[in-house]
């Protein structure tokens, strides 16, 4: 496996390998070792499924005290996966880092604790897994808008399909210092 750093500490796409024949391919999804040694050493406690439609934008959400870290793959089609950097403190606070993932390039992309984390659907449909080192406290959801100014992302997605919650979320500037991890 090869993982590559980015310019935010502690975010990481992974590339597992792969092992394609004439019957198909065989891609080891996780190996605690191979991770660990890799630097994602926290422990998974809950995994998740979502599957949705072309243009359907989920984040950008984090938690402040029940942080959670996650490993993202694509089981099928396409998404841009966003990690930003939402740590007071943090030399790289309000920058982001944007992967593509699809069910045929095999990345998988882990977003530490820390970090709030969205991604936007590009296929006609797409599934998603991904491991979480905490398990899901609905109250401890926090959410930044998608269209922020100031973090600036380019979603790849002109119109996204958004929840109630995640439109009426606001952008990072108007979010109490209080409500944001520290490092």
């Amino acid at each position: 496996m090869n993982i590559v750093k980015t310019e935010l500490d502690g975010v990481l796409i992974c590339e597992p390998k792969c092992f394609p024949d004439d019957r198909g391919c065989f891609v080891e999804t996780y190996n605690q070792e191979r991770y660990q040694n890799g630097g994602i050493t926290e422990p998974f406690m809950q995994d998740n499924h979502s599957h949705s439609k072309k243009g359907v934008l989920r984040g950008l959400h984090y938690q402040l005290n029940y942080p959670q870290g996650k490993l993202l793959y694509v089981v099928t089609g396409e998404i841009f996966d966003v990690a930003v950097d939402v740590r007071v403190g943090s030399s790289t606070f309000g920058k982001y880092v944007g992967v593509h993932l699809s069910a045929e390039n095999k990345k998988q992309f882990y977003v530490p604790p820390g970090f709030a984390h969205g991604f936007v659907v590009l296929s006609e449909t797409a599934d998603v897994t991904y491991k979480c080192t905490d398990v899901y406290h609905p109250g401890d959801d926090y959410i930044i808008h998608y269209n922020c100014p100031k973090i600036n992302i380019d979603w790849h997605c002109d119109t996204p399909l958004l929840s109630p919650k995640d439109n009426d979320a606001v952008g990072l500037d108007d979010i109490p210092k209080a409500h944001l991890p520290t490092m």
